[in-house]
């Protein structure tokens, strides 16, 4: 499977994911703009980075996650913690946050 998640600087840890949210759309289905203050918070996102997973319960060996860097996930509406690094905007969230992986 090839990757095209672009490489960012911050590398989340246990069952965190790094998520740089999509845009939410501009227009309605019939055309109609939607104004910047009537906007929803977007809930979709593309994953730029994954931990490494949680401890089993013996502590022997990680779980790892079900999402991998270029997925594109729908996540809780607030869900996670609003990161600003380097000019960019990111999400972390914790795994439990993400509801399903979009398949375009």
């Amino acid at each position: 499977m090839v990757t095209t998640a672009t490489k960012v600087p911050v590398k989340p840890l246990g069952d965190r994911i790094v998520v740089q949210p999509l845009e939410a759309e501009q227009t309605t289905a019939s055309g109609l703009v939607i104004p910047d203050t009537a906007k929803e918070k977007p809930q979709e996102g593309k994953v730029l980075a994954v931990g490494p997973g949680n401890w089993d319960e013996d502590g022997d060996k990680r779980i790892p996650l079900d999402v991998a860097e270029g997925d594109i996930v729908l996540y809780s509406k607030y869900g996670g913690t609003e990161v600003k690094y380097g000019g960019e905007e990111y999400l972390v969230l914790s795994a439990r946050d993400v509801l399903a992986i979009i398949e375009k």
